[in-house]
């Protein structure tokens, strides 16, 4: 099937479960990847991951074109389970045993012990954002979003989001800034 997503939205509104599956494996994996990136956690990103797609598929019937890609919907119903999920799960951190962090095994245990401790310290510092700039920053640089295609799904101009981005990046220096005196 060699539709366009809006073709097969109309299609699964209808009921056609073929096309809402095809919509599901056109999106499942940049939707996980924001999930995953504003959770931390690999069982809770699959979990609100397959809660976004129940959703989705519950209502899609009540889907409406209002001129943005039907994707920009689908990060909306992710948007509002993590905000949701935030609200709802207590301020302490959990690290699951099973996760395995990701390193390099070419480099020797003092590099991946770094790379990893910049990593945690990074996602430190992005937590820290508004939830509106964790967002920029996972379709910028997890899913690789232009501009415009983040202004689509954030509902802004492509404008404003190249100044929400530089406002961001100049909020993650400050803070990297402000933490480069704490020892880790």
């Amino acid at each position: 099937m060699d539709l366009s997503d809006e073709q097969i939205v109309a299609l699964a509104s209808q009921g056609d479960k073929e096309a809402f599956g095809i919509l599901y494996e056109r999106n499942v994996d940049r939707i996980y990847s924001y999930v995953y990136y504003r959770t931390g956690n690999v069982h809770d990103a699959e979990d609100l991951t397959a809660r976004v797609f129940q959703r989705a598929m519950n209502h899609i019937r009540n889907y409406t074109d209002r001129g943005v890609p039907y994707t920009a919907w689908l990060y909306r119903i992710a948007h509002n389970l993590i905000a949701n999920w935030h609200r709802d799960r207590s301020r302490k951190q959990e690290i699951s045993l099973t996760e395995t962090p990701l390193v390099s095994k070419a480099t020797g245990p003092e590099v991946n012990v770094m790379v990893t401790q910049q990593r945690e310290h990074l996602m430190k510092v992005i937590r820290k954002l508004p939830a509106e700039r964790q967002t920029l920053i996972i379709l910028k640089f997890v899913d690789h979003l232009s501009n415009a295609e983040i202004g689509q799904i954030m509902g802004r101009s492509e404008g404003a989001i190249k100044s929400l981005y530089h406002r961001t990046l100049l909020s993650v220096r400050e803070l990297i800034g402000e933490d480069a005196d704490l020892d880790y």
